[in-house]
């Protein structure tokens, strides 16, 4: 057994609308009981999260799975957001190292690195372009969900159970 089949082993890729549903509704319930992160989408942004966790599906199944259905201005509703209340390095580094750390909790394979990666490109894209300072995803450690152990990038994840689900 290489040391690949046993990172990814018992962990299936996200292949399904209903496998992203469950990654972007498990990391979004992390942001609402993140200390950092809770304040600029429940305070400044307002976020109503019945309405947005669907916008946020179908744009996470469009980049991942190609499918029909999101339709909007990423940057625009970022672009807004920064100049309510300016976005820092540390929120990038935490909601990239959440969203890392949910996928690797329960996925691993192509659909799942390419989560992960999207999510780098777009947080690098929306600090240079929006917030004017340079990011990456290189420099920012894996958070673990809470009560397990972080991780530092290019090292495979721990097996840590299941993350929280926000429904």
């Amino acid at each position: 057994m290489t040391s690949e089949t046993r990172r990814t082993e018992g962990r299936p890729d996200l292949t399904s609308r209903a496998a992203i549903d469950q990654l972007v509704t498990t990391f979004y319930r992390e942001i609402v009981f993140d200390d950092l992160l809770e304040p600029v989408f429940g305070e400044i942004a307002e976020v109503d999260w019945v309405a947005h966790i669907p916008i946020l599906i179908d744009y996470w199944t469009s980049i991942l799975l190609g499918a029909e259905g999101h339709r909007g201005s990423i940057m625009g509703v970022h672009r807004d957001l920064h100049a309510m209340a300016p976005i820092e390095r540390a929120h990038c580094d935490r909601w990239y190292s959440l969203w890392a750390g949910c996928v690797d909790e329960r996925w691993a394979g192509p659909i799942a690195d390419r989560a992960k990666g999207h999510a780098a490109a777009l947080m690098a894209g929306m600090a240079k372009h929006l917030f004017s300072f340079a990011w990456s995803a290189a420099e920012v450690e894996v958070r673990a969900l809470p009560g397990r152990p972080a991780r530092r990038p290019g090292r495979p994840p721990v097996d840590r159970g299941s993350c929280s689900v926000i429904r």
